[in-house]
């Protein structure tokens, strides 16, 4: 292969990532993330299905540059050298050169490519930087190229589902916002009845000399049979006992 990098090596390193893809523009979540190692473009979530049988490469971002797993870029070329940072448990690789100006001379960990401070014994900062630094010396890559004839995204990899305009694309499989007209109640264990009771007591009218408590919203709902009962419990005229 001399000199030259592959086709999807050039691809991963020039194309822009996190930018809105032109073909799905009114879509949401449009970001392209992923890196088709076939067609040697980025594109986004929804034109995953269209290349669900190419290479595919998830790409990632980690303070404000582009990163892919290090698990996944070791099935295409060899990183070993190269630091890798950890991301949510997982390890990760820059894939361009990130440079950085020494700040005091002497002995050091540092970049081979673009004096950034490592940590060791790493000598490379990026994927970027050891490409670089095995093209300038020994002017083939081949032999850090592996085959790779299948490459999936990881399951977690959320792929849009095309929805309406009207709809919310929501990620979690139920909401925890409760939205209703009906009073929420105090106790799951309470019946229909008691919970009822609860709502009517911020609401509670007094008839005058009955003795009787009624809900506000419920007070139609008072038969004459009840009403007749609740006024035979007013206290009768008192009788005198009889004289012995």
């Amino acid at each position: 292969m001399g000199i030259q990098k592959p086709a999807w090596l050039e691809a991963l390193y020039s194309q822009k990532f996190f930018v809105g893809c032109s073909y799905h523009e009114t879509a949401k979540k449009n970001e392209k993330n992923v890196c088709c190692l076939d067609c040697c473009i980025s594109i986004c979530p929804h034109c995953v299905p269209s290349h669900r049988f190419h290479r595919l490469l998830q790409v990632r971002r980690y303070v404000y540059h582009d990163v892919v797993r290090l698990e996944d870029l070791q099935k295409l070329i060899d990183c070993s050298n190269v630091q890798a940072y950890t991301i949510n448990s997982a390890k990760v690789v820059f894939i361009k050169k990130r440079p950085q100006n020494r700040q005091l001379k002497g002995s050091g960990n540092y970049c081979t490519s673009c004096d950034r401070s490592l940590q060791e014994p790493f000598i490379h900062c990026s994927l970027g930087c050891k490409v670089d630094f095995v093209l300038k010396h020994y002017k083939d890559l081949s032999p850090y190229l592996r085959i790779c004839n299948s490459l999936t995204l990881s399951p977690d990899f959320l792929i849009p589902q095309d929805m309406g305009d009207d709809e919310m694309t929501n990620e979690t499989p139920h909401s925890t916002i409760v939205d209703s007209d009906e009073p929420m109640s105090w106790s799951s264990g309470s019946s229909g009845s008691e919970n009822m009771s609860m709502v009517c007591t911020q609401e509670i009218v007094r008839k005058k000399r009955s003795g009787l408590y009624v809900c506000g919203r419920s007070a139609n709902k008072v038969s004459d049979e009840d009403m007749t009962t609740s006024m035979s419990r007013r206290k009768g005229i008192p009788h005198r006992s009889p004289l012995c």
